[in-house]
């Protein structure tokens, strides 16, 4: 495949993905990457700061995802609910892309640096959300306890997900949500 071809980004990731599988990620090079997606490493770095971001690169869309979702909520929208749907917009990203989020957990998984790199994506991702209720009016300490609790409902409902691979990522969302209501609720 060619410079020229498209979607140099994509072919970049799915190049990382498998590389990080065969050989692990510690082991793999950017150069490496590049080359397996017959691009050279200068455009390896257009689209990424480092080989870690390869697997991080939608943090951005996610963000953009949960702020939108929580502002077209209904205004009626309790905080929680205002993050359940913003949750759900973000679950809907993932559809169709199981074996790749299995592949890319993998990775993640395997490697100490790759877990907490994801750890602080998902604090990131908590303080977005925790602003987003906050420009709704929900006031603290309501909109960061909403917005953490919601993020470990994501967390939780991924890793079933990725686990399950039957049902879709919304419906673990759902259920795991439903448990938090339930055990917040004392039953």
């Amino acid at each position: 495949m060619g410079r020229w071809e498209p979607n140099a980004r994509g072919r970049l990731e799915e190049a990382a993905l498998a590389l990080y599988g065969e050989h692990g990620y510690d082991r793999t090079t950017v150069a490496e990457i590049a080359r397996r997606a017959g691009l050279t490493e200068r455009t390896f770095f257009r689209h990424f700061a480092d080989k870690r971001e390869v697997l991080f690169g939608g943090s951005a869309l996610l963000q953009d995802l949960l702020t939108s979702a929580v502002a077209d909520a209904p205004a009626t929208a309790v905080p929680l609910d205002a993050t359940a749907r913003a949750l759900e917009a973000v679950g809907a990203v993932f559809e169709g892309r199981h074996a790749h989020a299995r592949r890319r957990q993998a990775v993640i998984d395997a490697n100490a640096e790759l877990r907490e790199r994801e750890l602080i994506k998902l604090a990131t991702l908590a303080t977005t959300l925790a602003e987003a209720l906050r420009r709704r009016g929900v006031p603290d300490p309501a909109a960061a306890l909403s917005a953490e609790a919601g993020i470990a409902v994501f967390k939780v409902a991924f890793e079933r997900w990725l686990r399950d691979g039957l049902q879709g990522l919304s419906h673990h969302i759902r259920e795991s949500l439903d448990e938090l209501k339930a055990v917040t609720a004392g039953r």
